[in-house]
């Protein structure tokens, strides 16, 4: 939540510096921790009986903290100037699995840690230097629990802001470099590396209007490739928009863009690529009352809004190098006062993925596994939380998603010489009770 009385609490400062503590606990139910398709069979390596859907209770226990550079607001509404501002955050979550002993033995810690440094923001020439690390968790779907997609995710980049004529223009370009490291000898061959290239400009030309394009160059390596079982080509996808966003009338806003993406991946005679059309078309109703002086695009969380979009994009994959996206969305955000919110989100989304090759062995030419194809997934949110004290808040967290497939991919053969396959079915809920405190 972005408004840092939701978020963060009131915060404990020293100096030029706030810290905001807090701790979270939940308690709940997994219906299919590893994603496994319901479709049973015997040649299925991803389904029942052979890896059947594991369902049990979970708790999670998050602890957190934040820091960042106290700024004033002035008497004449402005914010107080400051040469640097810092912000930095680390946060952990630990799971305790109950259930079946396969699900039991998957206890794990995850974790995310941030610092970002801004010098002379707001100014007409503005810089920022930034880094990251995630830790992600990301079970085995097959029947070893061992052989896990575990990584850690390591960011670091920087940028720069120009803003001639008092703001009304904004120029910003940037990079990114940023390295998924697989943690089991099993993802190692999926590690990627990706230097990411970007640049963004608006220009307002209403209070609350704005024109922007913005485009993204990235260079996606593979350093271990010849060692997965997939056949991964290295690309330069670029992604480049045009779009508007801003208000239509003082409880309507909407944004509209439109542009183009190509994948250009390295491997042009037999690796497809993508190369289409990138779009966003996003309406926004403010229920309880209007933006105020919000930027273009951007509200406080403490308005009630309905939401409606549509996006088309393409993403990174392991399966096929990439997959494209068409993706419909609704959202509902309702406040009671400052004290409650209750947020749903419904999707569904069509994935389509291009031929998918498997390697040819050291040296070898990839071998075509399985021809375009499409998945449907759909599903849906609710989170609703009641802060029944400054610091301490209770909430509630459901969720469903289900892909529909009637693709099975290739997955080897059994010792015996039976052909097995990979079901892209799955369905899954979560159901989640939580208390957090925040300071």
């Amino acid at each position: 939540m972005s408004d840092r009385r939701f978020q963060d609490g009131q915060g404990l400062r020293t100096g030029d510096f706030e810290f905001h503590p807090g701790i979270g606990a939940e308690i709940g139910y997994d219906s299919n921790y590893f994603l496994r398709s319901h479709k049973d069979g015997p040649n299925v390596v991803n389904a029942a009986p052979t890896a059947p859907v594991r369902e049990g209770a979970i708790l999670r226990i998050t602890p957190s903290v934040s820091v960042n550079t106290v700024t004033k607001n002035l008497e004449n509404g402005a914010v107080e100037s400051k040469p640097i501002r810092f912000s930095g955050n680390v946060a952990a979550t630990y799971r305790e699995f109950f259930g079946p002993q396969e699900l039991r033995d998957q206890r794990n810690i995850s974790g995310i840690a941030g610092i970002r440094a801004d010098i002379n923001q707001g100014g007409t020439i503005a810089f920022a230097v930034f880094a990251g690390y995630q830790r992600l968790i990301q079970p085995a779907v097959q029947a070893d629990p061992n052989l896990s997609f575990n990584r850690s995710d390591i960011s670091g980049g920087g940028e720069i802001t120009v803003m001639p004529g008092g703001g009304t223009l904004d120029l910003r370009a940037g990079y990114q470099a940023t390295a998924a490291l697989f943690e089991e000898s099993n993802g190692v061959p999926f590690d990627r590396i990706t230097h990411q290239i970007s640049e963004r400009n608006r220009w307002r030309f209403r209070p609350r209007t704005a024109l922007f394009h913005d485009t993204t160059l990235s260079f996606v390596t593979y350093p271990n490739s010849g060692r997965a079982f997939n056949y991964l080509d290295d690309s330069t996808p670029i992604k480049t928009r045009l779009g508007l966003t801003g208000l239509v009338t003082e409880r309507i806003g909407t944004t509209l863009a439109a542009g183009y993406g190509a994948s250009f991946v390295k491997n042009t005679a037999i690796d497809p690529q993508y190369d289409s059309f990138l779009a966003q078309a996003e309406i926004v109703f403010y229920l309880s009352q209007t933006p105020g002086r919000s930027e273009p695009g951007e509200s406080t969380l403490l308005l009630s809004t309905l939401t409606f979009g549509y996006i088309r994009d393409f993403q990174q994959s392991f399966l096929g190098n990439f997959y494209t996206s068409d993706k419909g969305y609704g959202r509902a955000d309702y406040w009671f006062g400052n004290n409650a919110v209750i947020a749903l989100s419904l999707y569904a989304e069509r994935l389509a993925y291009p031929d998918v090759f498997i390697n040819g062995g050291p040296g070898g030419t990839p071998i075509l596994a399985h021809t375009e194809f499409d998945n449907l997934r759909f599903g849906g949110d609710l989170f609703a939380e009641y802060r029944f004290a400054p610091t301490v808040g209770i909430n509630t967290t459901l969720s469903y998603v289900q892909t529909v497939s009637d693709t099975q991919l290739p997955a080897g053969a059994s010792p015996g010489g039976v052909p097995l396959v990979y079901d892209l079915n799955y369905r899954r809920i979560q159901a989640f009770l939580g208390a957090r405190w925040f300071y």
